[in-house]
């Protein structure tokens, strides 16, 4: 019984974190699906929900409007989710100087979601690019975006977030993970559909908008899956670039995780059938997202399990497996530690660094499934 925990857990980490991209980008190159892009001339609307972006909402705005797309077919709609600051202040006047710019406001804290479902309701454009206020877009950015909307099977399109500055030890770790999972995305693109979007910048067609539940936390993983099961396409398209500062803090790069995962928990209630077998992208959805949620857990019952056997007076050549597996899974926490311990004092070991990255991410699932069974809820995670 021991044994079979030991190898199912194992299988299952490998499964999750080798497997799985490996037999996806197989896939993709056995089955590619190329979108074809052509420049399309057609309303665009840019939603930019904001909570206390003083800072950065009117370079934000001005960084839109000078996107390459065309000036007269291109809005920017900016909602302040209850803001304390002067955020709202910031946005009636930007829109006051501008007819290109539309803003909406409200005093009360309804989160994330309700201050999409209020940007949309009032956009006017044919597609819908998501932004948020920190990040910036390259001037061809929406560009590329609508470009994608000229295939008729695509019903929505998520660029591709660069992290700047990552020349600080917890920044090039971030990075490491970044271009590890955006290759699973390029690949699960060219199959079909990618499984949710970056949510500093996608877009998708205004007829396929459903309001969004109230309290949804993964506005970029719900609308796209719920577009997708619909039978339309959801592209990664990595020439559509949006910019931001990798993080420098451990404490605030862990609660985003915590965030995005207990998100990923909340999908599965909001939208059922995506457990549903038979279903449209139910393979990528069960091994990109759920095994990466149950991977935690595989991966205390495998040392759990592993302590177990290398104590055991077993046979010998067995015995000694166990022993060195143990030591191996050992000596990886150790160098999480010390990988923690150099990010405080921002050394630099690429391996530590992505060691310690990686089983921060892992942590934020299990602290995001607790938060999840026990009604916790994060509304917005923002830099201070």
């Amino acid at each position: 019984m021991i044994e079979s925990l030991f190898w199912l857990s194992a299988a299952a980490i490998i499964y999750t974190y080798a497997g799985y991209p490996l037999i996806i980008w197989l896939l993709a190159r056995l089955r590619t699906s190329p979108v074809r892009k052509a420049s399309i001339t057609t309303p665009v609307s840019a939603v930019v929900a904001c909570h206390n972006e003083e800072r950065n909402l009117e370079r934000r705005v001005q960084n839109l409007l000078e996107s390459d797309y065309t000036a007269e077919l291109l809005e920017v709609i900016v909602v302040s989710d209850g803001s304390t600051d002067s955020t709202g202040e910031i946005a009636g006047r930007l829109a006051s100087s501008s007819n290109r710019v539309r803003s909406v406001s409200y005093a009360d804290r309804r989160g994330k979601a309700a201050a999409l479902n209020a940007g949309v309701a009032i956009a006017n454009g044919n597609i819908i690019v998501f932004a948020d206020a920190r990040q910036t877009f390259e001037r061809d950015a929406i560009q590329e975006l609508a470009a994608n909307f000229s295939d008729p099977r695509v019903g929505a399109a998520s660029g591709e977030l660069v992290l700047d500055g990552g020349g600080a030890s917890l920044g090039e770790g971030v990075g490491l993970y970044w271009k590890y999972e955006k290759a699973i995305r390029k690949s699960e693109s060219r199959l079909g559909s990618v499984i949710g979007a970056t949510g500093a910048i996608y877009a998708i067609r205004r007829e396929l908008w459903q309001p969004l539940p109230v309290g949804t936390i993964l506005d970029d993983v719900f609308t796209p899956m719920s577009i997708a099961l619909r039978g339309h396409r959801v592209v990664f398209d990595e020439r559509a670039r949006a910019h931001d500062l990798a993080s420098e803090s451990s404490n605030h790069e862990f609660s985003r995780k915590v965030r995005t995962l207990l998100g990923n928990y909340q999908l599965c209630q909001l939208m059922p059938g995506l457990l549903v077998p038979n279903r449209a992208l139910l393979f990528q959805f069960y091994s990109h997202k759920l095994m990466r949620l149950a991977a935690p857990i595989f991966f205390i019952i495998l040392l759990a399990s592993n302590a177990i056997l290398a104590g055991r007076p077993i046979h010998e050549a067995t015995s000694v497996f166990y022993q060195i597996s143990l030591a191996g899974q050992l000596a990886f926490y150790a160098a999480v530690l010390a990988g923690g311990y150099q990010i405080k004092h921002n050394h630099r070991i690429r391996l530590l660094n992505f060691a310690y990255v990686f089983s921060m991410m892992n942590a934020a699932a299990l602290v995001g499934l607790i938060y999840f069974v026990f009604g916790k809820r994060n509304v917005w995670v923002r830099e201070k």
